[in-house]
């Protein structure tokens, strides 16, 4: 498995943090405009904050080798978009869900070369000196027909072989992830858990009758991968936040069994037992031989796609609370929120009318009659931690950022926002 952390400049971290356009509360704030008390320096707070991330940019591709190609040139559209989005918001530390990964790391490193480190339509450039990103599940192949159909499909480049993949994909690394970072990660310590079966967690809900035995018996959990990606953010040993990152399958695209509502689910319980302390963990191991789970009182920023809503949607035993009821989690007093996902359910209808979730919490763009714009994309921070000024990258038509978002037909950079959530680490 390659791991990659590297420099990619010797930039000293700023002194202070630009203000963030078009994100808080959705307000568009201009680069003059004050900044957030919590956004505010540690040297006039007293604390370092930090501003975590995750985005599922759509930065994936339909044949392998065509994200490099495409990032080959700074010309992109639909990266640029990406990278501005980036840009306007300026975290420290993001995933980037949906970004396809290569052996190589070529795809990271022209994503920062030709299109963050390159102000887009009067964005600031942004730089992270550190990435890491592995090997996911999406287009491995199982060598098992998995869904029971046509045998086993070993051939890349079909829906018949993602569906026989551990994680649904055409080619290895479709739909893979990145950690882009401005402080440095701590590499040797990072865990993955790319090659933890199913069957291994106990009481799973796998549904009964589906798998074939062959297949239970190595059928892995994680449709992409699961990682814990220590990162120093000052100079201590207590420094260090975790940051879990992964991107469960979507809790749909199956039949009465629920097979994917259910892996869902225990995707995300992977990270709820992960943080549940020695006993609740003790069963996992990482694609490294290592057991157990993450360290109590070790504080942790969990983030990504992970395709559930606590209200509304397609989850099953609504799976996300499993971490926003969690006592290890310090949520704060208002979920990240934006008001053009109001405004988009307001004049889409359809399933948003019956929907029990605040529009203005929607982190995804679902602009069709089922399932709805849905609150999918989370960053969770931990006790520990104290959460600061937080938002949902959503500008409002009105907003001239909201040609980045689009209307939900038309969709220049994805389908779902970037989410942030600061947290002061004392």
């Amino acid at each position: 498995m390659s791991h990659t952390s590297r420099p990619t400049d010797h930039l000293s971290r700023p002194l202070s943090r630009r203000a963030t356009l078009a994100a808080f509360a959705g307000a568009a704030l201009t680069g003059a405009s004050a900044l957030p008390a919590a956004a505010l320096p540690a040297s006039a707070t007293g604390r370092r904050t930090v501003r975590f991330a995750t985005f599922n940019a759509s930065l994936n591709r339909g044949t392998q080798g065509a994200l490099v190609s495409d990032l080959s040139t700074p010309d992109n559209a639909q990266a640029r978009n990406a990278a501005e989005t980036i840009q306007r918001v300026d975290p420290d530390v993001l995933l980037v869900n949906e970004f396809d990964h290569d052996d190589r790391g070529a795809a990271a490193a022209l994503f920062q070369r030709n299109y963050l480190a390159v102000g887009q339509s009067g964005a600031r450039p942004i730089r992270f000196p550190y990435r890491f990103t592995a090997p996911v599940n999406t287009g491995v192949a199982s060598g098992v027909d998995l869904d029971g159909r046509n045998g086993a499909v070993t051939t890349p480049g079909s829906d018949a072989y993602g569906q026989d993949a551990f994680g649904y994909g055409f080619f290895p690394g479709q739909y893979g992830m990145l950690v882009l970072s401005k402080y440095p990660i701590d590499i040797r310590a990072v865990r993955t858990f790319q090659r933890f079966l199913w069957k291994d967690m106990p009481d799973n809900v796998m549904p009964e009758g589906y798998y074939s035995a062959e297949a239970r018996a190595i059928l892995r959990l994680s449709s992409k991968s699961h990682w814990d990606v220590p990162v120093r953010v000052g100079h201590a040993a207590r420094d260090t936040v975790h940051f879990l990152v992964s991107h469960p399958t979507p809790p749909t695209f199956d039949g009465p069994e629920d097979r994917n509502g259910r892996r869902n689910h225990d995707e995300i319980r992977l990270w709820a037992d992960y943080i549940g302390g020695r006993r609740r963990g003790a069963y996992l191991y990482d694609d490294r031989g290592g057991r157990g789970g993450l360290r109590p009182g070790a504080r942790f920023v969990l983030a990504g796609d992970l395709n559930a809503d606590p209200f509304d949607g397609d989850s099953y035993d609504h799976a996300v609370r499993q971490l926003l009821d969690h006592p290890a989690v310090r949520l704060p007093r208002t979920p990240p929120s934006s008001a053009g996902g109001v405004e988009a359910a307001r004049v889409q209808g359809g399933a948003n009318a019956a929907h029990r979730g605040n529009p203005a919490y929607d982190t995804a763009d679902f602009g069709d009659s089922a399932p709805g714009n849905l609150r999918v994309d989370h960053v969770i921070p931990s006790r520990g931690l104290v959460p600061g000024a937080n938002g949902v990258f959503w500008p409002t038509s009105d907003d001239p950022l909201y040609r980045l978002v689009g209307n939900g037909t038309t969709v220049p950079t994805s389908d779902h926002r970037l989410v942030w959530q600061d947290v002061q680490v004392v």
